[in-house]
C-alpha cells in the first residue's frame, strides 16, 4: 500500500499549496468599489452558467448511469460493466466539476485584485495572477489523483471499473470546453463586430454591453473548461497505463503510475513555489523558468523511481519507462514551443501575417488559415517519434507512460496557462473602471505574455489528447484481445476496418461544424442585442446613458448550453453505435480515423486563430499604422475568424477523440459479448 500512501501525501500537500495561495489572493485589496462591482457582476455570470451548465449535463449523466448499472441485465453478469462502473463515473465528474469550479471561482475573485495590484507594478500584478492561475493547475492535478486513488482503493483497482472514472472525467469535459468555448467566443464575436467594427470604440469599453459576457466567457471557458479537458487527459494517461499493465498480467507495473504522478505533483508544486519567489523583469521568463525545473526535476525524479521500481517485463529494460518518461516530457515541451513560434508575435510567421493585413481581411483570414496547417507539421512528428521511442523501451505500456511523462507536471502548466484569463479580465476592469493609463499598460504586458502562455496551454492540450487516446486506444486493443479467444488485429485489409477508419476521420469535422454554427448563432443573436441597445438606450455613446449587460449575458449562456448538447450526445452515441452495430475491429478503425485527423485538425484551427490574434494585438501595439488603420480594421476581421478556432473547435476535437476512446474503453466488454 505504499503507492497509495505516496499518493494521498503528494495530493495533501497540493491541496495546502492551493489553500496557503486561495488565501494570500483574498487577503489582496480588490480595488475601489466600481472594480468590486464589476468583479462581483463577471462572478456571478460565470456562476449562474456553470449552475446551468451541470444541470443541463446532469440530465445526460443520469442516462449514463442508468445503462452502465442495468448492462448485466442485458448482456450477462460476466460482463464487468455494472453498477461499480456507474458510481466510478458518477465520482470522475464530479472531481471534474469541482475542479472547475474551485478554478473558476478563484479566477473571478483574483481580476480586480490583479488590477489594484498593478497600480504598484508589475510584480505585484503578476504575484496575484499567477497565484489564480497555480491555484487552477493545482487543484486540477490533486482533486484527480486522489478521486482516482479513491475509485481504486473502492473497486481494488478492477480495470472495467476504474475506466468508468476516465469516463465521468472526460464527459464532464466535453461539456464544459464546449459549453465554455460557445459562449466565450459567441459573447466575446458579438462584442467585437459591433463594439470594435462597427461603433469604432475600444476593447473593454463599459459602453459596450457584450463585454461582461466577454469576461464571463473567459473564466467559463479558459478557465473551467481548459482545466477540465487537461484533467481528463491527465487521469487518461494513468489509467491507459493502469489498463494495460493489467492485461499484461504484471501486477507491479500498476503501482508505477501512482509514484510517477505523485512525483509530478511535487514538481509542479516546487516549480509554482519558484515563480513566486522570483525576481520579475520578464514575466515571460519567470513563467518559463518554473515550468522548466518542474520538467527537469521530473525527469531527475523519474530515473530514481524508476530504477528503485526494478520492473522489468518481457524483453524490455528495468529502465524502459524512464526513457518513455523523458520522450513524453520533451515533446511536450517541443510542442508548445512549437505553438508559440506560430502564435506569438515575437516571431516572423506572425509579424508576416501582421504584414498581409494591408492588403485586406480576406487575405489574412487565408494566410492565417495557411499557417495553421503548417504549424502541424513539428507536433506531429514529434508524436510519432516520442511513440516509437516509448513503444521501443517499454512496449504498448510506454506508450502510456509517455502520455504520463507530458502531463506529470500538469499542475505547473496549467497554472501558467491560467494565469491569461485573469489578465485578460484585470485589464477589461480597468478600461472600465477608467483607471490611468499606466495601469492598463501593466495589465496589456500580462495579457501580451498570456497570449503566449495560452499558447502553450494549448500545445500541451493537444499533445496530451494525441497521447491520451493513442494510450486509451492501446489499451482498447489490449482489452479486447484479453477477452477474446483468438488475438485481434487490426489490417487495412479487413473492410470493417476501413469503414471505421474513414468514418471516424469524418466525425471530427462533423462536430467543428456543429460547434462553429453554435457560436455564429450565438455572435449574431448577441450582434442585434447590443445594436438595439446602442439605438435604443438615451446618451449611452456619450457614457450617459448605462448599458444592460445581463441580456448579452443571458443570450450567451442560453445559446451555449442548447448549442453544446447534440454534439455532446453524438460524441457518446457514435462510436457505441460502430462498436455494437459493426464490431470491435470497426471501432478500432474509428479510433484510429478519428485521432490521426483530429489531432492536426485540432494544431491547426487553435494555431490559425492564435496566429490571427496576435497578429491584430501586433498592429494594436502600434505596427502598421495601429489601432483604427486599414491594416487594423482587417485584423480585427481575421481575429474575429479566429477566435472560434482557437477556443471553441480545436480544443473541443481534443476533448472529442478522448471521450470516444475512453467510452470505447469501458464499453469494450459488452461488445465482445455482442461479437
Amino acid at each position: 500500500m505504499s503507492h497509495i500512501l505516496v499518493s494521498v501525501v503528494a495530493g495533501a500537500l497540493g491541496l495546502i499549496g492551493v489553500g496557503i495561495l486561495v488565501k494570500g489572493i483574498l487577503k489582496a485589496s480588490p480595488g475601489d468599489e466600481l472594480m468590486q462591482e464589476l468583479s462581483r457582476t463577471i462572478q456571478k455570470g460565470a456562476r449562474t452558467f456553470l449552475y446551468r451548465e451541470y444541470r443541463a449535463v446532469a440530465v445526460v449523466a443520469v442516462i449514463v448511469v442508468i445503462f452502465l448499472s442495468i448492462a448485466p441485465l442485458f448482456f450477462g453478469h460476466k460482463v464487468e460493466v455494472n453498477w461499480q462502473t456507474a458510481i466510478a463515473f458518477v465520482i470522475g465528474m464530479f472531481c471534474s466539476a469541482l475542479a472547475g469550479w474551485i478554478g473558476m471561482s478563484v479566477a473571478t475573485r483574483a481580476n480586480s485584485r490583479t488590477t489594484q495590484a498593478a497600480k504598484s507594478g508589475l510584480k505585484p500584478a503578476l504575484n496575484i495572477s499567477f497565484s489564480a492561475g497555480a491555484v487552477t493547475g493545482l487543484s486540477v492535478v490533486c482533486v484527480a489523483f486522489l478521486g482516482l486513488v479513491v475509485v481504486y482503493l473502492l473497486f481494488k483497482g478492477r480495470p472495467a471499473i476504474v475506466n468508468g472514472y476516465a469516463m465521468g472525467a472526460s464527459l464532464m469535459a466535453l461539456f464544459a470546453r464546449a459549453g465554455g468555448g460557445i459562449y466565450t467566443k459567441g459573447a466575446d464575436m458579438g462584442a467585437d463586430l459591433v463594439g470594435k467594427v462597427e461603433a469604432g470604440i475600444p476593447e473593454d469599453d463599459p459602453r459596450n454591453p457584450a463585454v461582461i459576457a466577454d469576461n464571463v466567457g473567459d473564466n467559463v471557458g479558459d478557465v473551467a473548461g481548459l482545466g477540465a479537458d487537461l484533467l481528463e487527459s491527465y487521469v487518461e494517461s494513468i489509467i491507459a497505463t493502469l489498463a494495460i499493465a493489467s492485461s499484461l498480467a504484471f501486477i507491479s507495473l500498476t503501482y508505477l503510475p501512482f509514484y510517477l504522478a505523485a512525483w509530478g505533483i511535487i514538481s509542479s508544486l516546487i516549480g509554482v513555489i519558484w515563480v513566486k519567489l522570483a525576481r520579475v523583469k520578464d514575466p515571460q521568463s519567470a513563467l518559463n523558468s518554473g515550468t522548466y525545473l518542474a520538467a527537469i526535476l521530473m525527469i531527475v525524479g523519474s530515473f530514481f523511481i524508476v530504477r528503485r521500481a526494478g520492473i522489468a517485463y518481457q524483453d524490455y529494460s528495468v529502465l524502459g519507462p524512464f526513457w518513455a518518461i523523458i520522450a513524453g516530457v520533451i515533446s511536450g515541451l517541443v510542442i508548445a514551443e512549437v505553438s508559440v513560434y506560430y502564435s506569438s508575435s515575437k516571431y516572423r510567421p506572425v509579424r508576416d501575417l501582421a504584414n498581409s493585413a494591408q492588403s485586406g481581411p480576406a487575405v489574412v483570414v487565408v494566410n492565417g488559415l495557411a499557417l495553421g496547417m503548417l504549424s502541424t507539421v513539428v507536433p506531429i512528428i514529434v508524436i510519432a517519434v516520442a511513440t516509437l521511442i516509448g513503444y521501443h523501451f517499454s512496449g504498448m505500456y510506454g506508450v502510456a507512460t509517455a502520455a504520463m511523462g507530458m502531463l506529470s507536471i500538469l499542475g505547473i502548466t496549467l497554472a501558467v496557462d491560467s494565469y491569461g484569463p485573469v489578465a485578460d479580465n484585470a485589464g477589461g476592469i480597468a478600461e472600465m473602471a477608467h483607471l490611468p493609463s499606466e495601469v492598463r499598460e501593466v495589465t496589456d504586458k500580462l495579457d501580451a505574455v498570456g497570449n503566449t502562455t495560452a499558447a502553450i496551454g494549448k500545445g500541451f492540450a493537444i499533445g496530451s489528447a494525441a497521447f491520451a487516446a493513442l494510450g486509451l486506444i492501446t489499451a482498447y486493443l489490449a482489452t479486447i484481445n484479453a477477452i477474446s479467444p483468438r488475438p485481434i488485429s487490426l489490417s487495412l485489409t479487413d473492410p470493417m476496418l476501413v469503414a471505421g477508419l474513414l468514418i471516424g476521420g469524418m466525425v471530427p469535422y462533423l462536430y467543428g461544424s456543429l460547434l462553429a454554427t453554435g457560436v455564429g448563432k450565438i455572435a449574431f443573436k448577441v450582434v442585434e442585442e447590443v445594436r438595439r441597445q446602442f439605438r435604443e438606450i438615451p446618451g449611452i455613446m456619450e457614457g450617459k446613458g448605462k448599458a444592460d449587460p445581463s441580456k448579452c449575458v443571458d443570450i450567451a449562456a442560453r445559446g451555449a448550453l442548447r448549442s453544446m448538447m447534440f454534439p455532446g450526445i453524438l460524441a457518446i452515441v457514435i462510436p457505441i453505435g460502430i462498436g455494437f452495430s459493426l464490431g470491435p475491429v470497426a471501432l478500432g478503425g474509428f479510433l484510429v480515423g478519428a485521432l490521426v485527423v483530429g489531432l492536426p485538425l485540432g494544431i491547426q484551427t487553435a494555431n490559425s486563430g492564435a496566429a490571427m490574434d496576435n497578429a491584430k494585438k501586433y498592429i494594436e501595439e502600434g505596427n502598421l499604422g495601429g489601432k483604427g488603420s486599414e491594416a487594423h480594421k482587417a485584423s480585427v476581421v481575421g481575429d474575429t475568424v479566429g477566435d472560434p478556432l482557437k477556443d471553441t473547435v480545436g480544443p473541443s476535437i481534443n476533448i472529442l477523440i478522448k471521450l470516444m476512446s475512453v467510452i470505447s474503453l469501458v464499453l469494450a466488454p459488452i461488445i465482445m459479448a455482442l461479437h
